[in-house]
């Protein structure tokens, strides 16, 4: 059901005039965004009609623009991930960590996206996997499903990683299945320490390399000095490696994964109001409890849309990711494996259907079933619908 408030009706009325005014600061990527969900589900992006087999009732359906970072697409492309990826749990608790950059890395972090956001990635899956096989802690080889995150609750800038790992993994020598503790995977003092260690090792590499550039107000990092001492205190401070209790079997894993893998700066479910004032809209304060976490707020226009385009991914770049057991190359062969050291059985393969399972939403007058009778190409209309039934079924045979 469509909300009564999209981010798409706010870049409509207010997308032309903030690329007039941000001319030659948007990126092409960003201004292809804006575009995709502008038309998102409408007649610039054609569709089809359908009409219900039982009943004749008829209605228009438009394309959607299938962008990664529109709200509205993102469902359908959740829920054929979840199904892809259901074989792969197995029968063990899974727990929730997050690896956060500091303020002072993510601002280079936003003006470096594809360099750091991909160093956010190795630094923090090489730190579990290294403190993991250390044999005073787990000693296995665990695996590892990573989603990043770009966005605070109020849409600034704020990159993170959500991981979702077995509590276990295979022991270093491929015998036996190695549990964790119940309610403790691994120490996150220990992984915050080599986090850190190992992604300001590898930042100064990149900047070595003279992979990094530097903008506005971080030009002056162009000078190696003046890099170096603004990482000087992230060098001192703790970088926080926040591990959340396990989930209570593979289904919340499932639920858990279906808001999270994803997920865009802002759904239009928190949207409450546009007028001349800005975009109203609910966002979580975490630094209180209870009822009053729940808060709201009122954007300028412009504000609301600049910060949802910092989180623009760059062209090709992979936002979900995996590791250790859960690589893609040897993934198989390691699930096999750990449900022969688990003495579990491996899922039986699903005969795949000659047919895909129909998305379409039945009937709102009788929930019957709805066929597609036409389709149209963009910017075009639907030809008139038919008036009897005898027609809809001799167009959907």
């Amino acid at each position: 059901m469509r909300t009564s408030l999209e981010v798409a009706d706010i870049f409509r009325a207010a997308g032309p005039g903030y690329r007039a005014a941000q001319t030659g600061h948007l990126s092409l990527v960003q201004l292809k965004v804006m575009t995709a969900i502008e038309n998102c589900r409408t007649a610039a992006l054609g569709g089809h009609v359908e009409a219900c087999e039982d009943c004749g009732h008829w209605r228009i359906a438009y394309n959607s623009c299938r962008n990664r970072h529109c709200p509205k697409c993102q469902g359908a492309a959740a829920r054929t991930w979840l199904a892809e990826r259901e074989a792969d749990l197995l029968p063990v608790g899974y727990f929730h960590v997050v690896f956060t950059l500091p303020a002072e890395i993510a601002d280079i972090a936003y003006q470096n996206k594809a360099a750091l956001y991909d160093l956010l990635f190795r630094a923090a899956s090489e730190t579990m996997l290294r403190i993991a096989a250390d044999p005073k802690h787990l000693g296995a080889r665990i695996g590892i499903t990573a989603v990043l995150h770009t966005w605070g609750s109020t849409m600034t800038h704020h990159p993170h990683v959500h991981m979702i790992v077995p509590g276990g993994g295979i022991a270093l020598d491929g015998t036996r299945w190695v549990a964790s503790r119940p309610a403790f995977l691994l120490p996150v003092r220990v992984l915050g320490a080599l986090f850190r260690r190992l992604f300001l090792t590898r930042l100064i590499q990149l900047y070595d390399a003279g992979r990094l550039a530097f903008f506005g107000s971080a030009a002056h990092f162009a000078e190696r000095r003046a890099f170096l001492r603004h990482l000087a205190p992230v060098r001192k401070k703790r970088w926080v490696v926040y591990a959340k209790p396990p989930f209570a079997g593979p289904q919340a894993v499932l639920a858990y994964l279906s808001r999270y893998t994803h997920r865009v700066a802002i759904s239009n479910r928190r949207l409450i109001a546009f007028d001349e004032t800005g975009v109203t809209m609910r966002y979580k304060d975490y630094r209180r409890d209870g009822a009053d976490r729940q808060r709201v707020m009122t954007l300028p226009t412009d504000e609301f849309i600049r910060r949802f385009l910092l989180h623009v991914l760059p062209r090709g770049f992979h936002r979900i990711r995996h590791y250790g057991l859960l690589a893609g190359s040897s993934r198989k062969a390691s699930l096999t494996l750990a449900r022969k050291l688990l003495n579990v059985a491996v899922p039986a393969a699903e005969a795949t259907a000659d047919d895909p399972p129909d998305q379409r939403p039945p009937c709102p007058c009788c929930g019957g079933h709805m066929v597609i009778i036409e389709t149209f190409e963009r910017w075009q209309q639907p030809r008139a619908p038919p008036t009897v039934l005898t027609s809809v079924r001799e167009l959907a045979s």
